[in-house]
């Protein structure tokens, strides 16, 4: 199918082919027939892309913090290649659409094959071919209406215009003003004079004045000195009762507009993206009530709500963002809003480039409403071939070859694991999967596999790849590594293996079921990191227990991330103290058998994200970790302390080894690149495949260390110290001999 795309780099806009998008558990696949390009949103997007580094660097003071405190932390040439993948990913544009349902998740019950339907939000209801958007983000057309595709894809717009009209508490009889009449404020004009409001609009452009008027304004100024004089001609001298301000600029005039010509007591609300320096004065002597609309209604960047469908009860949320969209949808049906006169310009969706030349003023043409039409029938296709590479192979992989399939092609997958598993010279990428086609195109082209998919059993199915690498969101590893381990497949599966005990279960028991013939390695990289191997060298000597210290300035991350979400992420504790402990693990050359973990009281803002782990391993040593979320990311973020036999060491993020021994001290240093082992991970794995030997990280340590993150988690919700019986969990579930 054919989508939109842009370039984060340069701001090139592209029509692209790419596979259908994978159908996701409460979602709905959409066949699109029309799409509104947003002339706000986009156009802003676009001239952001279009800017050069340093004037990007102007425009996101924020980002350019970021990537220093990056710099000092790990190094210039990490950080160089983090910005590079980031510019290198595509941004899908478009939120605006609506097209014929084609496939419904087994979880939606209220959606059926044939709905006509309207879709929203930011890269879900993009412009393609074929689009996957969760339910509570797709309204059903009403039925028997003359609504067109054309007229539902300005839903999303129309519900942003009509979530301002309800913060500005407009009612019948009140007179309510308009600053800015492009599509947004053309919307807002109609729907007021439906809510039988007297409407007064404001625009420099006299050409959308006079449209104003047209489609319902009762008077209109197009100069800011007489907008003041209108609203006060229209309201006996009072002032507009609600102004809403729906122009694009970063100039604060509008804001301030808006307040002369409102009344005592009014309501302002900036519905559009404008400058909110507001002159007190104004405000203050009228005592203004000044709000800002964030985007379409209750729910908007609610993750519950949005990606799992977790709708709010009607008798506390009146007006949900679908709830709006369906209102929307109710007006056009009615014929209380006319869209069709707010289109300019149909653009065949393969001339989009076309359309951004024109929306962000290269054309030097006038427009209002620009849509994007799309072939009437786009059958699925979760499966392209890419024409510049040799055709997949249908044949067993060659003994001894390493043939890559790729299940997830985010930002860690392109940045870290591609570039590491690309330098090993006997290792072909074929197939790179994701739920969005998009992101698997980009990665296959960029890393040269031979296909891309959205569909992850074209890679289980394919008997040209015999490894599959797996590097989605945690909740998906563990069936993804059964499905590979039942295929016959050898796995890489990026931490954690798994989020609960009996996912844990599943999969030892799938392990020994296959004879344990194939590679099974866990991405605990850190323990292949080149100072990380001259540190277990170095303790190697040690013939006593070891006091180990492992501190973690991990950095604060939003509660709404997915990573907090603990059932998608697990949370950070699964999701990234896990390597810290298989770190211990690995240089305490023992077993884990006791963990206690504690919180640090740092209140609700850190969601359980300041943990202190105490480990103690079978041979005696003892193990802390620190993991903190609230210090600063600037400083360093891994230090490790091993003390024992008159010998301390000292790892800082894997940038600085010191060691030191009856006086002596040795320091090691990389100033340039640090190394957390994800080559060195990546040979070792490949070599186990290629040889038939047994993964670089026996089974019996994989389990041990998920055992003990499982069991830590445990212990933080008892409060007390949690066994960890690595043997007896192996033996319990089938795989006796595996840790012998």
């Amino acid at each position: 199918m054919k989508q939109v795309l842009q370039n984060a780099r340069g701001g090139e806009v592209t029509v692209v082919d790419v596979p259908s998008p994978q159908l996701l558990p409460g979602c709905v696949l959409a066949r699109i027939a029309a799409s509104l390009v947003s002339a706000g949103t986009e156009r802003a997007s676009s001239e952001f892309a279009s800017k050069n580094l340093l004037q990007k660097a102007q425009a996101r003071p924020d980002l350019v913090r970021d990537v220093i405190g990056k710099v000092r932390r790990d190094g210039l040439l990490a950080t160089i290649q983090t910005v590079r993948t980031r510019l290198d990913q595509p941004t899908a544009l478009g939120y605006s659409s609506a097209g014929t349902v084609i496939a419904v998740a087994d979880d939606v019950t209220d959606m059926h094959v044939g709905d006509r339907v309207a879709c929203a939000g930011a890269n879900l209801a993009v412009h393609a071919e074929i689009a996957c958007v969760p339910r509570l983000l797709v309204a059903r057309i009403p039925e028997d209406s003359s609504v067109t595709f054309e007229d539902a894809a300005f839903t999303t717009v129309g519900a942003i215009a009509l979530h301002g009209i309800r913060l500005a508490e407009a009612k019948l009889g009140d007179t309510a003003a308009v600053i800015g009449l492009g599509l947004l404020g053309q919307l807002t004009v109609q729907m007021l004079k439906a809510a039988g409001c007297h409407v007064i609009g404001m625009d420099i452009a006299a050409d959308r004045a006079e449209l104003a008027l047209r489609l319902g304004a009762n008077a209109v100024a197009t100069a800011p000195s007489q907008f003041h004089d209108i609203c006060l001609q229209h309201t006996n001298g009072y002032g507009a009762d609600s102004v809403l301000i729906t122009a694009e600029t970063h100039s604060s005039e509008p804001v301030n507009l808006a307040g002369q010509g409102a009344r005592d007591r009014a309501v302002i609300v900036a519905v559009g993206n404008v400058g909110m320096e507001i002159d007190r004065r104004i405000y203050y002597e009228k005592e203004l009530d000044f709000r800002i609309s964030r985007s379409y209604g209750p729910g908007r960047y609610d993750a519950a709500y949005e990606q799992k469908g977790r709708d709010y009860p009607i008798g506390h949320v009146r007006w949900t963002e679908t709830r709006n969209m369906e209102a929307f949808l109710r007006l056009l049906a009615d014929s209380k809003i006319n869209v069709a006169s707010l289109i300019t310009h149909r653009f065949p969706v393969d001339r989009a480039a076309t359309a951004y030349d024109l929306i962000t003023g290269k054309s030097r043409e006038k427009f209002l409403g620009v849509i994007f039409k799309y072939p009437e029938e786009t059958p699925p296709s979760p499966r392209l071939e890419l024409a510049s590479t040799k055709p997949a192979t249908t044949t067993p992989a060659a003994s001894g070859s390493v043939t890559v399939g790729l299940l997830g092609t985010g930002a860690f997958a392109s940045a870290v694991l591609l570039p590491a598993i690309q330098q090993e010279s006997d290792t072909e990428l074929v197939g790179a999967c994701s739920a969005t086609g998009a992101h698997s195109r980009q990665a296959a082209d960029k890393f040269h596999f031979r296909y891309c998919t959205t569909d992850e059993n074209e890679l289980l199915r394919d008997s040209g790849i015999n490894t599959l690498v797996i590097a989605t969101r945690h909740n998906l590893h563990p069936a993804q590594v059964l499905a590979a381990l039942a295929a016959g497949k050898h796995v890489f599966c990026e931490k954690p293996l798994c989020l609960r005990g009996e996912e844990l279960a599943d999969i030892v028991r799938a392990y020994e079921t296959s004879g344990r013939k194939s590679s099974l390695l866990v991405g605990f990289n850190r323990r292949f990191a080149p100072m990380a191997t001259q540190l277990k060298s170095f303790t190697n000597d040690i013939q006593e227990p070891l006091a180990m210290q492992y501190r973690v300035n991990a950095g604060y991350i939003s509660p709404d991330h997915w990573l907090s979400d603990p059932d998608v992420g697990g949370g950070r504790l699964l999701g990234e103290v896990c390597h810290f402990i298989d770190f211990l693990t690995f240089l305490a050359g023992s077993m884990p058998v006791e963990v206690g973990t504690r919180d640090l009281a740092s209140g609700a803002r850190y969601s359980g994200d300041n943990v202190i782990v105490s480990l103690r391993f079978a041979n005696g040593s003892h193990g802390s970790i620190s993991y903190f979320a609230n210090g600063d990311k600037s400083f360093s973020k891994e230090r490790v302390e091993v003390f024992g036999g008159g010998s301390v060491a000292v790892l800082e993020d894997f940038r600085r080894l010191e060691l030191i021994r009856n006086g002596r001290r040795q320091v090691i240093r990389s100033r340039t690149r640090q190394d957390k082992g994800h080559r060195d991970e990546w040979a070792a794995f490949a070599q186990s495949v290629r040889s038939g030997k047994p993964s670089p990280i026996p089974f019996h340590e994989i389990v041990a260390s998920t055992l003990a993150t499982l069991r830590a988690l445990d212990s933080r919700s008892s409060g007390v110290v949690e066994s960890i019986d690595v043997a007896a969990f192996l033996d319990f579930h089938g795989a006796s001999g595996v840790h012998s």
